[in-house]
């Protein structure tokens, strides 16, 4: 495992192993290995819940299936490549780890762990073991976002001035792991982290001071976990960004980039069952564009195969994830101490652009078996 001969690297498939079979892996990772067969194939299904792998291997036509115990055996005898790590937060580092140990490559959903710590020793240990490692943030080959900085590099609305973002998912189950502290719950890892890498791409700049408000932690639901966070972000050259993620309010996603010549909206801008709209206002004119919806989890597979199999470095790699994570450190610490929090100052060369984009068909949604719905 880890890298493969240059002999081998242009007739085999890379072979997955799907670790976590939760919401997102039955709605999303799972189907889209059917729009990422040129390179990617799913070799084994690893949880804890019996019905699951049944169900599921059968689904899929997997025969490796294995529970977390069974993780490095599995791995070795499935001859496995990559995984795909879809398990809930605070379970990130420790499987990439696992991963890495055994000379496998990892493509990690986001966030990439809990702590900065956690993210370095990722990188650290990957890098040692020569594996790659990857997070899963689908949006950088999305293109109605990819579209969207593109155009903000263009100069399109002039000057890129100020950033307004809300995303909002009512959270109803008070069960729900998103309202865990201890599996990472919370506003700002789970859909604030989409503001967050939106502006910080559309900027393609870091923030140097942050401030953030958490409101409704201890109320209903809400034990352990904040409803909802405010934050702002300065930015160098003067430019501000805002955003308001919440687990209590109506479903909301957009932003907003506003420049010295005009603005570009898009709506339903962090999702993946929904077109996305593009709304561009320039010389007082609106001009709308509406991008249909798409498999957004088939092109990372693609990508992550191809940076395997032609030994080529993840676009977005692990610094991208450990990037976020400090941001969100720092966020919440503000919002524990009631100060702006000012950075160290953070490199971040290689950001997404629109040559990245692949375009996928929708999926349909499965059949869920023992998973709960972000909002349930």
């Amino acid at each position: 495992m880890g890298r493969l001969p240059k002999s081998q690297s242009a007739s085999r498939k890379i072979r997955y192993a799907v670790v976590g079979l939760g919401y997102i892996a039955q709605v999303a990772v799972l189907p889209a290995f059917a729009h990422a067969k040129k390179n990617s194939e799913l070799a084994a299904l690893i949880s804890d819940d019996p019905k699951k792998l049944r169900q599921l291997g059968k689904q899929y036509d997997v025969n490796h299936l294995s529970s977390y115990d069974q993780y490095e055996e599995c791995l070795k005898r499935a001859e496995i490549d990559a995984v795909y790590i879809a398990l809930p937060n605070h379970l990130h580092c420790e499987y990439t780890v696992r991963a890495a140990k055994a000379g496998v490559h990892v493509l990690c959903e986001k966030p990439m762990a809990l702590s900065s710590s956690e993210c370095e020793t990722m990188i650290r240990t990957t890098d040692h073991c020569s594996v790659k490692l990857m997070v899963a943030y689908r949006l950088h080959y999305e293109e109605a976002n990819l579209r969207a900085m593109q155009m903000v590099q263009s100069g399109k609305i002039g000057e890129p001035r100020y950033f307004q973002s809300a995303f909002s998912l009512p959270v109803k189950n008070k069960e729900n792991i998103r309202l865990q502290e201890e599996t990472g719950g919370g506003t700002l890892w789970d859909i604030g982290i989409y503001c967050l890498n939106a502006v910080r791409n559309l900027f393609q700049a870091e923030p140097i001071k942050v401030y953030a408000v958490t409101s409704g932690k201890g109320k209903d639901r809400f034990q352990e976990v904040e409803e909802m966070t405010a934050a702002v972000l300065q930015f160098p050259d003067e430019r501000l960004a805002s955003f308001l993620c919440s687990f209590g309010a109506a479903d909301v996603s957009e932003f907003r980039i506003v420049g010295t010549k005009g603005q570009i909206r898009l709506t339903s801008a962090y999702e993946y069952v929904e077109p996305i709209t593009h709304h561009v206002t320039t010389n007082g004119k609106e001009k709308k564009t509406t991008f249909s919806t798409r498999d957004q989890f088939a092109p990372q597979l693609l990508k992550f195969s191809d940076c395997i199999l032609h030994d080529s470095v993840p676009e977005p790699a692990g610094d991208e994830g450990l990037h976020d994570v400090r941001i969100i450190e720092s966020l919440y610490r503000s919002a524990r101490i009631g100060q702006p929090i000012t950075l160290k100052k953070l490199l971040r060369k290689r950001r997404p652009t629109v040559r990245q984009q692949l375009r996928r068909p929708p999926v349909k949604k499965p059949r869920l078996i023992h998973a709960q719905s972000p909002s349930g």
